[in-house]
């Protein structure tokens, strides 16, 4: 299953932006080679969190319409995803019979975060997916709800978190993550609403880690690459050590697993995730 990223919107860090290193808009002088996609697609960039049961809520994130309208000059064009019919025949078949399998496990999960964490039960945040096109990908909610706040605060008062999260994009020790987050985190159950997104040809079963806007200005010429494939529910990243592998190392086994793109090697990724999910001292 794909790393686990955090449940904040990562469009909206005004606190830490000026120390990461780059904007949008350098994105877009960086890979001005790419050839652009329909600019509705990324001016329509929200973030929105959905509750199972009474009402639902949405949130626009003007931040991330400007972001992502910005980051419009990065993105290339390639005629298929990566892998292309036989890739998608294998994530149809293997999304919909684990989906139905997981689907007991999965109300169980909803039915404890609605008890100990509350609403909402899904939490939606925005990726980059093949071609550049956003998508909302789905996750079981492991923060506090005022989780924005809180890593804002945190990052405030302790530098070196904020230099771990500049490095990686993420925390070992997050204050933000609940005790049942944890043990979702830990166990990778928290992505399995991904299945979702996979039967939406937004994502696949086995594919680079889905990214946000910022991120990808870190893949460098590697960036190209990552626009040819669908993000993965789980990957060749995840296979190698998961938490442990610094993001360096993340983005060029991204780029080996694109350019050494084969369905037994899907296989055999999909087999080796079963064992990794359960080491979880590698977990995040």
């Amino acid at each position: 299953m794909t790393a686990n990223t955090p449940d904040i919107h990562p469009l909206r860090r005004r606190a830490i932006a000026p120390g990461s290193g780059g904007s949008a808009a350098s994105i877009a002088m960086r890979h001005s080679s790419f050839s652009r996609v329909d600019p509705q697609d990324w001016s329509s960039s929200k973030s929105r969190s959905f509750q199972i049961g009474l009402d639902f809520g949405r949130e626009a994130d003007t931040d991330a319409e400007r972001l992502t309208a910005a980051a419009g000059e990065a993105i290339g064009s390639y005629p298929t995803p990566l892998g292309s019919w036989p890739k998608r025949a294998l994530d149809l078949t293997v999304a919909s019979v684990a989906l139905v399998l997981a689907m007991p496990l999965m109300l169980i999960v909803a039915l404890l975060i609605a008890v100990f964490i509350g609403r909402p039960i899904l939490f939606v945040h925005r990726r980059i997916g093949f071609n550049g096109r956003p998508f909302n990908c789905y996750k079981f909610r492991t923060m506090v709800e005022n989780a924005d706040q809180v890593l804002e605060e945190y990052l405030a008062y302790n530098p070196r978190a904020a230099e771990e999260w500049r490095e990686t994009q993420k925390l070992k020790n997050d204050p933000r993550v609940t005790l049942v987050g944890q043990i979702l985190r830990k166990s990778s159950l928290d992505e399995l609403p991904q299945l979702i997104n996979v039967l939406r040809g937004e994502m696949s079963c086995v594919g680079p880690r889905p990214i946000v806007v910022e991120e990808l200005r870190r893949y460098g010429s590697t960036a190209q690459e990552y626009l040819k494939a669908r993000p993965g529910l789980t990957g060749l990243w995840q296979i190698s050590g998961r938490s442990d592998v610094n993001y360096a190392r993340r983005v060029a086994l991204d780029a080996q697993y694109i350019r050494s793109w084969s369905i037994l090697a899907d296989l055999v990724i999909l087999a080796r995730t079963a064992v990794a999910v359960m080491r979880f001292d590698e977990a995040s």
